[in-house]
């Protein structure tokens, strides 16, 4: 197992990630080592009685915007008169309503630490890290957020309060991220909810591949908003 030095941001090389794809261990959350990871293809998983560990899965989940797809019901979700969404309006908030027991864990446990919730709040103000936020009548009622680098974002955690809430989220900053020319969305983990939007499972070398392309394109720092429609 490779332990990071915390003077030291330097990765091991990805493929030598275990099966289950841990990389590494220890470091910190620091802005500089967070970005660094994201530009690797690795990322920050752990609870809160172990050491940091670091992640780096093969196969790798990765929505492209332009295979989004949405089903016939969630497009009625989509109306302006269900559901307002915005950006970046409660970052810290979105991170804490991810972070609650979810009902198919009751007993609770969350990878959302007070040290993550801390670390990439700070990569908001830095305009690195943003939430989208879904409204229902002046109550927020689900959301998500993740990481930008160049073109490509990487999600982190949604919640939902409000069948599909998290949905119209997802959607909305899809959508957007096509408009903005992002190239890809890293869902991490694969699983049925995401494939339900077109998510796929590739090989992480082509995932490293294509994410070295698109942190190419120019950050997108600070606020974002949604294009006006």
């Amino acid at each position: 197992m490779f332990r990071l030095n915390r003077h030291d941001l330097r990765f091991p090389p990805v493929d030598r990630a275990s099966p289950e794809g841990l990389l590494a261990v220890g470091g910190d959350l620091r802005p500089e080592r967070l970005l660094e990871a994201y530009r690797q293809g690795i990322f920050p998983w752990y609870n809160d009685n172990q050491p940091i560990l670091w992640w780096s899965p093969d196969p790798r989940a990765v929505l492209f915007p332009n295979k989004l797809h949405v089903s016939r019901s969630l497009k009625r979700c989509l109306r302006p008169n269900v559901f307002t969404v915005t950006f970046d309006t409660s970052f810290q908030t979105i991170m804490e309503q991810c972070a609650e027991p979810r009902p198919q864990y009751p007993e609770g446990g969350t990878w959302i630490t007070g040290d993550m919730l801390d670390a990439y709040t700070r990569l908001h103000e830095l305009g690195y890290a943003h939430s989208v936020e879904t409204w229902q009548v002046g109550r927020l009622v689900g959301g998500l957020y993740g990481v930008a680098i160049g073109g490509a974002f990487f999600a982190e955690s949604m919640f939902t309060r409000v069948d599909d809430a998290s949905k119209v989220a997802l959607v909305r900053l899809v959508k957007q991220l096509q408009a903005w020319n992002f190239r890809l969305i890293d869902c991490q983990q694969f699983s049925p909810h995401v494939s339900r939007f077109g998510a796929e499972e590739i090989p992480r070398n082509d995932f490293i591949t294509s994410l070295s392309e698109a942190i190419k394109l120019p950050d997108r720092r600070g606020r974002w908003q949604f294009d006006k429609l």
